[in-house]
């Protein structure tokens, strides 16, 4: 290590050499190369950065990273040398040049600097041939024809070295910069003259792609709503940008999407590259299954040529093989404060939210602010904590957004992943194989980036472009690091593609609202734009664990609620306020397990305000941290405050400092040590469940006291291609649905001599295997509709179906109701099917154990509401028709929500039909 002295030293020995070879060193076949290893790298090297990393760390944890130069169309694509922190944060770039190039006039190479430190958001970045030495204000956005001395703050000749070398030392070597003189440097230098940053900018051309398409697409597909139209056009940003960054990380093949632009249509171009991605990476962002809008469209070709135009050199001052995802997050967030209007005309435009609109705008949360929740949240959850422990860890935005937070706690995961794997040796003999954790350079594989991302990271939000946003965002991060050949490495040897689907993890709705929202609302009319969201519906894994570990955000607060959306919170909360991110407060208790770690921006009038307290009551005793924001987002005129916790602690220490008024910036933080139990499941029958099955027995009434079951016709080996009748098998039999077209398998009249195979009035059509031994429970499910949503004429049923005819009184409806409840299946698998060895099918005796409630005196009584539940059943009737002929994929999931809480009110109507008390409803919910 260098001292200041010896430093000295050295640089005057290069500054004589130099001075003494100068011709031949200004001579064109001296190279890049040769500058690089003579003169630039001995001149960091005694500034204290480990140039050749002899500390022998792994890549990811190098002081200097060394770019691989990547020639296209003349330009490099990498910077030459990134100097960085032990923890992997860049400071500044250097680009290398040789001597013959005129450092100080030529525009191109401190073009290509600025860009590349805009676009890493970084304050300043160096060009040097060592004869020269440039220093750059990154945070001006670079134009191709600036000239060299634009946004230049610094300028030094090798002559200039020693008589500059207090300049140098101070604000370059290593040892000063871990002190923090170059973070000095960067804030006090009055030359520094940055105006647009990097996300402001893209904001920019994000707001312009999507003016572009709007417009385009609105004219040219008026059958779309705005729904779909705003959908279409954030999915073909969204795919476009993708695959823009991946090409300058050397993912795919540069200038790839420049090829759409040729023949008569490029948007269908598009459309291939699209497919191609998907075949790829499995992101879910080229899922054209799901897509059903895309693929229908039509867009102009002068459309679709300018935005790609726009993402390449010299029209583009972007450099994304070093745009970080959070930028692209940051800038994102404000994007999605506007949405796509169609006005009378069908003519797109694009407004502010209504809630933006009230609020001044979007304000994204600072990258410090996003570490300090994640660390004090997160990172206390993984202390002294294996992989193997971390891995169940359950993490989760309520409000995502753009994904900001998410994207810190799986950064932070990520990290701390590596820096442990890095730390065992034995990790280091199982690289090379199948299911690694490192990478030869030290860099977590593929499959394990995949593996923390599904297990540890959840969320939702209420804006399904958003959800959109914050798979794109993890999934690029998920993706850095990654080359062509790591990538057709995994393709080739794993049958694997490179990315996980998201759908699991991140979903659309609103945190607030259950689904009991949709109670005395059958007719499901304004609730589209509310979204009711169920937490245990939509995350059973985690809600099988007893809810998250952690949860992380930046709730929305103030929002304005329509009146029934406003009772309703008041009766589900009843803490004397409907100010959403005091709601977000206790339902974030709610969907947390004992000992979560619950870390929020909330405002700062929960500290002292009177209507806020019953929230201070609610969760007072379990705080952590207070942190006044107020300086933060000055733009906003309501104050803020970091708002940690720790459910279930206790902690008596803090109570004073609210209850008083005072704001803490920082309180001290209790350790704690806690030993979960997370319990187990029984395997066979316990004693609570024969309880509840006994009551269910005690009506003395079985399904085959109201109905006959009959297996279909066996005629499969008369089916053909064309017949008389369709036949419909167990595959066309779905729960409550129709179908407005069927398998192709024909018969003709003269072969239906089978009776069983017609189709009778009245009567219930089931799947008859129910399930599989290999496939059991919770998969098994009764699989039954009414016969008559089928015409009887054009159908005949094969074996696979069973057909149960009602010769009693009830409703068919209230039947069907019954049979498909969750109680019922419970039943069928626990008391009928448990002990079987063997496939499972929905025959007569089973029919004849299935144990159903005395209807006809229960319904005499009028105890419980026959006609809810033949309206329910209708509901999910119409529903079901609804989802078939809809092709937005946030529009489905509302449908399926409302076929969720449509089948939950069932449920629930039956147990009261078998009079099952609160605790053995839960017996049988929680298996």
């Amino acid at each position: 290590m260098y001292t200041k002295d010896s430093a000295y030293s050295k640089v005057s020995e290069l500054v004589i050499r130099f001075d003494e070879q100068y011709a031949s060193y200004k001579k064109s076949d001296y190279n890049e190369t040769l500058t690089r290893r003579d003169f630039i790298d001995p001149f960091f090297r005694t500034l204290g950065w480990d140039i050749d990393n002899q500390q022998g760390f792994a890549e990811a944890y190098r002081e200097v990273i060394h770019e691989d130069r990547v020639k296209v169309s003349g330009a490099t694509k990498a910077p030459d040398y990134s100097f960085r922190l032990s923890g992997g944060k860049r400071l500044f770039f250097v680009e290398a040049k040789k001597p013959s190039v005129q450092v100080k006039d030529e525009i191109h190479p401190s073009y290509q600097v600025r860009r590349y430190g805009w676009s890493a958001k970084l304050p300043v970045s160096i060009i040097t041939d060592f004869e020269e030495f440039s220093v750059y204000d990154c945070t001006k956005k670079p134009h191709p024809n600036d000239r060299a001395s634009v946004a230049r703050i610094n300028y030094l000749t090798y002559k200039d070295y020693l008589n500059e070398f207090d300049f140098l030392w101070s604000t370059f070597s290593k040892e000063h910069v871990l002190k923090g003189s170059f973070d000095k440097f960067i804030q006090s230098d009055k030359n520094k003259k940055g105006t647009t940053t990097v996300d402001k900018e893209f904001l920019q051309s994000l707001d312009g792609w999507r003016t572009l398409l709007a417009l385009s697409i609105s004219k040219n597909n008026r059958n779309l709503d705005e729904d779909e139209l705003n959908f279409v056009v954030q999915s073909t940003i969204d795919r476009i940008i993708f695959l823009r960054i991946a090409e300058d990380r050397g993912i795919e093949t540069y200038a790839e999407l420049k090829n759409a632009l040729t023949g008569e249509d490029y948007y269908r171009n598009l459309l291939t590259s699209f497919r191609q991605a998907d075949d790829k990476y499995n992101s879910g962002l080229f899922d054209f299954r799901k897509d059903r809008i895309s693929n229908g469209i039509t867009v102009e070709n002068k459309v679709i040529k300018k935005i790609i135009n726009e993402l390449y050199y010299p029209e583009s001052p972007y450099e994304f093989a070093v745009l970080p995802v959070e930028i692209l997050g940051s800038a994102y967030e404000q994007f999605l404060g506007k949405v796509i209007r169609i006005d009378k005309s069908h003519k797109a435009k694009i407004e502010e939210k209504p809630e933006v609109r009230k609020a001044g705008g979007v304000y994204y949360t600072p990258q410090y602010i996003v570490d300090y929740i994640v660390k004090n949240t997160v990172g206390k959850l993984v202390e002294n904590k294996t992989p193997n422990e971390v891995s169940k860890l359950k993490i989760v935005d309520p409000a995502c957004g753009s994904g900001s937070f998410l994207l810190g706690a799986y950064q932070f995961l990520l990290d701390w992943h590596k820096e442990i794997y890095s730390k065992e040796t034995i990790h280091s003999s199982r690289r090379g194989t199948k299911g690694d954790v490192l990478t030869a350079e030290g860099s977590l594989t593929t499959s394990e980036k995949k593996r923390i991302l599904l297990n540890n990271v959840f969320g939702v939000d209420i804006d399904a472009n958003a959800v959109e946003v914050t798979k794109l965002s993890l999934l690029l991060k998920c993706l850095e690091g990654e080359t062509s050949a790591s990538i057709e490495h995994q393709l080739s040897m794993f049958n694997e593609r490179v990315l996980p689907t998201l759908d699991d993890n991140i979903k659309v709705g609103n945190s607030l609202i259950d689904t009991d929202f949709y109670s005395n609302q059958l007719d499901f009319g304004e609730e589209k734009k509310i979204k009711p969201f169920n937490w245990q519906k939509a995350f059973p894994g985690v809600f099988a664990q007893g809810g998250f570990d952690a949860v992380i955000g930046n709730p929305p607060y103030g929002a304005e609620l329509t009146t029934d959306v406003k009772e309703y919170l008041n009766k589900q909360f009843q803490i004397g306020t409907s100010d959403t991110a005091a709601i977000f407060m206790i339902q974030s208790q709610a969907i947390s397990k004992h000992f979560a770690r619950i870390g929020l921006i909330i405002p700062k009038p929960f500290t002292y305000a009177s209507n806020w307290k019953k929230v201070r009551d609610s969760v007072i005793n379990d705080l952590q941290i207070i942190v006044d924001c107020s300086k933060v987002w000055k733009e906003v005129k309501l104050e803020m405050t970091i708002y940690i916790s720790e459910k279930g602690c206790h902690s008596e220490d803090y109570i004073s400092c609210l209850r008083n008024g005072e704001v803490i910036e920082f309180l001290g933080i209790i350790q704690k040590s806690v030993s979960e139990n997370f319990g187990f499941i029984l395997n066979g029958v316990s004693d609570l469940e024969i309880s509840v099955a006994t009551k269910m027995i005690s009506h003395k009434k079985y399904l085959s006291d109201y109905m006959n079951n009959q297996r279909g016709g066996m005629l499969q080996q008369f089916v053909s291609a064309k017949g008389d009748f369709m036949v419909l098998g167990g595959k066309q039999i779905s729960r409550y649905a129709t179908f407005s077209s069927v398998e192709k398998g024909y018969i003709d009249s003269d072969r239906v001599s089978d009776e069983k195979a017609r189709i009778c009035d009245n009567s219930i059509l089931a799947q008859n295997i129910v399930a599989h031994i290999q496939n059991p429970f919770p998969h098994i499910r009764i699989i039954a509709t009414l016969s008559s949503v089928f015409e009887k004429h054009k159908f005949v049923i094969l074996d696979t179906v069973n057909q149960l005819t009602n010769f009693s009184e009830i409703d068919i409806r209230i039947l069907l109701a019954i049979l498909c409840s969750k109680l019922i299946n419970w039943y069928t698998y626990k008391f009928i099917f448990a002990n079987a060895i063997r496939t499972m099918h929905f025959d007569s005796t089973c029919t004849s154990r299935i144990p159903f409630p005395d209807l006809e005196s229960i319904l005499e009584k009028k105890s419980v509401s026959s006609t809810e539940l033949i309206t329910l059943v209708e509901q999910l009737y119409s529903l079901s028709k609804e989802k078939q002929s809809t092709s937005l994929i946030s529009s489905i999931s509302q449908i399926e929500s409302k076929i969720d809480y449509c089948e939950d009110r069932i449920n629930k109507i039956v147990y009261e039909l078998y009079g099952l008390t609160e605790e053995e409803i839960r017996i049988v919910e929680n298996l």
